[in-house]
């Protein structure tokens, strides 16, 4: 069965997304170093490398254009849950992309983008439990 172990985030400036991150509540892990930032997010790991050293790393040449084509969503119990979450981001500095809302599949979400413009899902679905630790359960 394939896992995602680690969703890694090219960014302008690791420091300064670090400090996004840590402000959104992520505890930054004692493997990070200068170039390279690692938040452990339940089962995944959540990284910050420089967007150039990225490119590089990956060898994507011309295919890789930074942002785009995807989001990361963040599953949380309750509607209370998202509106507390995208008020914590706007707070922070995140650029508020959808307001927490009813959707029509009978969940409730909102998007943010963090500093270097990548897209944020916070939701609540109630067909998709999340246990005490965080973690989805598909039906």
């Amino acid at each position: 069965m394939l896992r995602i172990s680690m969703i890694t985030l090219g960014v302008k400036d690791v420091a300064a997304s670090t400090a996004f991150y840590e402000a959104l509540g992520l505890a930054k892990s004692g493997a990070s170093q200068e170039a390279v930032t690692f938040f452990e997010a339940g089962p995944c790991v959540l990284g910050l490398f420089g967007r150039e050293a990225l490119a590089e790393d990956g060898n994507a040449g011309e295919l890789w254009s930074g942002n785009g084509g995807f989001s990361v969503a963040y599953n949380v119990p309750s509607k209370e849950a998202v509106e507390k979450m995208i008020a914590k981001a706007d707070e922070i500095g995140a650029t508020i992309l959808k307001t927490p809302q009813d959707v029509f599949w009978g969940g409730y979400h909102g998007y943010f983008a963090d500093p270097d413009g990548h897209i944020w899902e916070i939701a609540y679905n109630p067909f998709f439990p999340v246990s005490e630790d965080g973690a989805v359960t598909l039906p």
